[in-house]
Order: C-alpha cells, then structure tokens, then sequence
C-alpha cells in the first residue's frame, strides 16, 4: 500500500541574525586570542550561512537575558535554565508548524489519527505532543508518540513509523512535527568542534501530514524505501550528550571526509531497492549539516552544484536546525514545479554515526 507525504509547513522564531553578526559576538567571547579570533571569522566567513533564526533574544544591540549580559558577556545558564525557555518556545512553534500544515491541507483536524513528535533540544512532559492534541483540538483518543534524541537524521524514523501506520489502517492521517532549538545548547568554548557546532545550528520547526489516501493534495510525495546505514568509525566524531550547562554537541571536523568516503556505499541500498541508477534521481534532499557536508557529498556522488541547490538554500536561508532541516528542503523541493513519478533521493546524518535516507517518487 502506497502512503503519501501530502503536506509540509514550517516555521522559525521571530528573530533572525546575520552570520556576520553573530561570528562578531563569538569572537568577541576571545578577545585578546588573536589565533581564535582569526579561526572563529573564517568558521563563520566561509559557513555557506547568511542568517539564522534563534530564540534567544540576547543577541539584540544593548539586550541581556539568559544568556549574554547587555555587554555580550556570556553567561553560560545551567540545563535547567535553558530546559525552561526550550518548553516555552516548543509549545509556540509545534502549535504554528501544525496549524499552518492543517490550513493548507484538505485534512480536517478531525481527522488525525496520530501525532508523532521529534525533538533532541529539550524535554517535558506532557509534551508537545499533547500540547497539540489539546491547542489544535484534536480528537482526545488520537495516538501520540515521541521521539527523542536522536539528532538530525530522526525525521527519517518518524517517516518510517508513519507509513506503518498507515498501512495498517488505510483511513490513517498522521501528523509529524520536528521540533529543534538548537541555539539553547550553545557554549562558550575554546573547543574546536564546538565553535564548529555553535556556527551552524539553529532554531526551527517543520510539520508534515502524511496518510494512504492519494488524492487528497496534489504534488505529494510518495514513500518508497527506507534505508539506514552506520558509518562506525565515526561513532565518536558526532554526538550529543547531556552536560551541566546544556546539551554538549560534538561536531568533528572530520565528518565530511567520512561521508564523503561512504556516502556511494549509503545509496546503493535505496537504489537497488528501487531498481535504479544513480542518474535515474531526479532531486536530491541532502541534509545541510553544514557547507562542508554538502560539498562532500556532493563530490562523493559526483552530483553537479545545481543538484543540491535546495539543500544549499536552506542551510543559507536557516543553518542547520537538525532534524527538522530535512523537511525545510524537501517542503522547498515540493513547491518547485516537477513531473509524475519523478524520484527524489533524501538523506540525514546524525550520531552514530548514522546515514539514514530515503527514496520517494512524486505522485
């Protein structure tokens, strides 16, 4: 049984910084280490970034709050204090991601059946899984679930546990909300990785409806295959635990390099499966983990720039807002004009470390 991804919507906090201005205020956490100084502007020069949008309003001229001081001081809050803001703006953006991809959807709220949630920034319950059921009035007996944790690849398992569902009952709507504020977990740090991390991600949330019923949009995309795929010796160059000031994210500068080397290896699956080539992908929905990645992969599978061209534009327009990137560029990707059965390629990376990808096919 064939099952749809019909809708996407998406949605940022209201602030927005330049990269520039951003990579100002981190060196300006360094002043006097010219060495990290100059590191930190070429991190940031170079990203591939034009603006990121935060909900940490610190960052405005003369401000101060949680994080900075009016002075741009960082004050490094403890995990509670950031968990605390995390709950406040979750509700916010999950309830306006869904009510857009309702309003611009035949689906009426009546009709979901489940809600799936994702988020690795933060943690509450009743979470925002309930919160939706009980601000978008959804059906008290609808089937809610989470998943946690998982970094920037976990729209793909919410994708896979949606289509079960509806193959299992054809009259299923499923609601899927990615949920990410990752600037609440930024660190003040001389540690490489983590001046690479604090350069790149960012706030945002992505809704998508899904359901076995083709006919109610048009332009939807169609789930084909799933695959996952370990890249081991990386285990330790991208992770995400918990620390006393926040999540601690370790972005390894070697992490390009090794999709690079693999990423020929991570298709195969999705290609065989589908009996396909490489060059019978007609769009590609590479995760923008970061410029580099992008490159990377883009060598790898010896794709031309225009290829990955809504991949760049996300990762420009928003930085990388972990796993509710991968809806920012597939939304983008379903918007743009295309033919029937055209097939798109999608992948995202996350600790492990994990490729996990997908193939759909335009209905």
């Amino acid at each position: 049984m064939s099952v749809y991804l019909h809708h996407i919507a998406t949605a940022v906090p209201e602030m927005a910084y330049s990269q520039t201005f951003i990579g100002q205020i981190m060196q300006g956490q360094v002043a006097g280490n010219r060495k990290l100084e100059r590191l930190i502007h070429h991190i940031y020069k170079n990203s591939g970034i034009a603006k990121r949008h935060s909900v940490i309003r610190d960052f405005q001229e003369g401000a101060g709050g949680l994080f900075f001081s009016p002075e741009k001081k960082f004050k490094n809050p403890g995990t509670k204090e950031r968990n605390e803001l995390y709950i406040e703006e979750a509700k916010n953006l999950t309830i306006e991601a869904s009510t857009k991809a309702l309003n611009k959807s035949t689906f009426d709220k009546e009709e979901i059946t489940h809600v799936i949630t994702v988020s690795c920034t933060g943690f509450f319950a009743p979470g925002a899984d309930y919160v939706l059921v009980k601000e978008l009035g959804l059906k008290a007996e609808t089937e809610r679930y989470h998943l946690g944790f998982m970094g920037c690849y976990a729209a793909f398992p919410a994708l896979k546990m949606a289509r079960a569902f509806c193959q299992a009952n054809p009259q299923a709507v499923v609601l899927v909300i990615c949920l990410e504020l990752c600037t609440l977990h930024m660190q003040q740090t001389h540690d490489l990785d983590s001046i690479i991390a604090s350069s790149v991600f960012a706030d945002g949330a992505a809704a998508a409806l899904l359901s076995a019923q083709k006919g109610r949009s048009h332009g939807a995309l169609r789930l084909e295959h799933f695959a996952t795929s370990l890249i081991p010796e990386g285990e330790k160059d991208m992770a995400w635990t918990l620390g006393n000031t926040g999540f601690l994210m370790r972005l390894s500068n070697y992490v390009p390099q090794m999709l690079e080397a693999n990423m020929v290896n991570a298709v195969a699956p999705l290609l065989k499966a589908g009996g396909l080539s490489k060059t019978d992908i007609d769009g590609w929905a590479i995760h923008p983990g970061g410029r580099a990645i992008l490159d990377k992969v883009e060598n790898s599978l010896e794709l031309c720039k225009s290829q990955l061209c809504a991949s760049r534009e996300v990762l420009c327009e928003f930085g990388n807002m972990s796993s509710a990137t991968i809806l920012f560029v597939l939304e983008k990707m379903i918007r743009a004009s295309g033919q029937a059965d055209e097939t798109v390629y999608a992948a995202a990376f996350g600790p492990g470390l994990t490729v996990e990808s997908a193939l759909l096919a335009r209905a």
